[in-house]
């Protein structure tokens, strides 16, 4: 077993941490002030946690590492049935460039040390998946490279492995950041569907999970073994599906006994201070609370129709919720979608955001500056644009079939560990 790194040297942690980077392009350092030892002792390798009780402060508003700065300012769209990815510049809200992919893309991620965008094209159930590099200073495609069913992509947090989320084999591939090579295969099989995960603070535990099982899985990443696996158990109601009229939005309403037993577990995040975790479930049309430390769920917060993609604000005090509006993997367009926020210090939704006539916001991130939320809208074939300081007012761009898992680009952030952007 590898030891923990010792909380001692403060200011020098992270100028280490550059100087002798995991990967050959890691990102640059950031200035750090002087300070008392840091309060949190991570894995070797991981850079260190500036603020204990934000986790998401290097992530913050202005926060653009130079060195990617100048990449082109973009929202990159994976189209999952059209095979391509369109590309929208968010300054004059039009599709400015398109190119085909590998089959089934559903991801944008960027890498971990931010010099590439990956497209996850997990082919499903084929044999013929790949993962498409993108270039951000260009925004132009390079040459795919063969690997097995890559539904997601996440970064180890000291950035030496790149974890391919095998759905369909029940399976976590650790393979090299940079050239994709295989280093270790790790079978989940109390977890079909695995999806989507976040990672522990100090970057000893991941959490997967479980959509087709309703369950969760904790991951040791400093040995890299299951630990456990947790069952999600589903609230007693959940928001009834009704019909639109033309510009309606939904408004959490009439709510009918939850008579589904076994929930559709999708995005997950961490609290600000680390000892939290939220996970969205489709089925239970709201958020699960979980300790992250006994693994045990402590709570839930209801949100809308079919919960599925988690983002925290800029500022880390607000967690926006997406709400895909339907329980449906493959659901009907103009439905119940709307986005919920949550406030990280209560666990309360604090605002509701609707889209007039229906509609089904999925999966994305917010802006540079905190301004914007852009979601794919996976049964309507648009991407959404919610302005966060003007009541979740709603802007659309028309894009392919069936968009996944945008990313915008660039953002701030010191390192990625995958998904769409999931920054530190």
């Amino acid at each position: 077993m590898l030891g923990l790194v010792t909380a001692g040297a403060a200011a020098t942690a992270w100028l280490a941490w550059a100087q002798n980077a995991p990967t050959p392009s890691a990102p640059p350092a950031a200035s750090v002030p002087a300070a008392a030892a840091p309060a949190v002792t991570t894995v070797p390798g991981m850079p260190p946690v500036l603020d204990a009780k934000n986790l998401y402060s290097e992530q913050g508003a202005g926060k653009v590492l130079p060195a990617i700065a100048g990449n082109l300012p973009r929202i990159y769209v994976p189209n999952l049935r059209g095979h391509d990815v369109h590309v929208i510049d968010p300054a004059t809200m039009t599709v400015v460039d398109r190119f085909k992919v590998g089959y089934s893309p559903q991801h944008i991620v960027p890498s971990w040390d931010m010099k590439t965008l990956w497209v996850t094209n997990n082919a499903e159930r084929r044999t013929d998946g790949s993962l498409t590099p993108i270039d951000p200073k260009t925004g132009k495609p390079g040459a795919p490279i063969d690997v097995d069913n890559p539904y997601n992509l996440y970064f180890s947090p000291d950035g030496k492995s790149a974890i391919v989320v095998a759905e369909a084999r029940k399976r976590l591939d650790f393979r090299d950041p940079q050239t994709m090579a295989l280093q270790a295969e790790l079978p989940v099989p109390g977890c079909a569907g695995v999806n989507h995960a976040d990672f522990s603070i100090d970057g000893r535990h991941a959490i997967f999970t479980c959509e087709f099982a309703g369950t969760l899985v904790k991951i040791d990443m400093v040995e890299r073994k299951v630990r456990g696996y947790l069952r999600l158990s589903m609230p007693q109601t959940r928001f009834k599906v009704t019909p639109l009229k033309p510009g309606q939005v939904w408004e959490p309403g009439e709510t009918e006994l939850c008579t589904v037993k076994k929930g559709m577990p999708q995005d997950i995040r961490i609290s600000p201070d680390g000892k939290k975790f939220y996970i969205a479930d489709m089925h239970a049309d709201g958020v699960h609370v979980i300790d992250g430390e006994s693994f045990t769920k402590t709570g839930f917060i209801a949100t809308g129709v079919g919960t599925h993609g988690l983002y925290p604000s800029r500022d880390g005090k607000l967690l926006y919720v997406a709400n895909r509006g339907s329980h449906q993997i493959h659901g009907p367009r103009n439905g119940n979608g709307s986005v919920a926020v949550i406030d990280f210090a209560t666990d309360k939704v604090v605002a509701r955001w609707g889209i007039p006539g229906g509609g089904s916001p999925d999966m994305g991130n917010i802006s540079a500056d905190g301004r914007y939320l852009w979601l794919a809208a996976r049964y309507d074939d648009v991407v959404y644009r919610f302005d966060t300081q003007d009541g979740g007012k709603v802007a659309q761009v028309q894009v392919g079939a069936e968009p996944h898992g945008l990313t915008v680009w660039p953002i701030p952030g010191r390192y990625s560990l995958g998904h769409t952007g999931n920054m530190r």
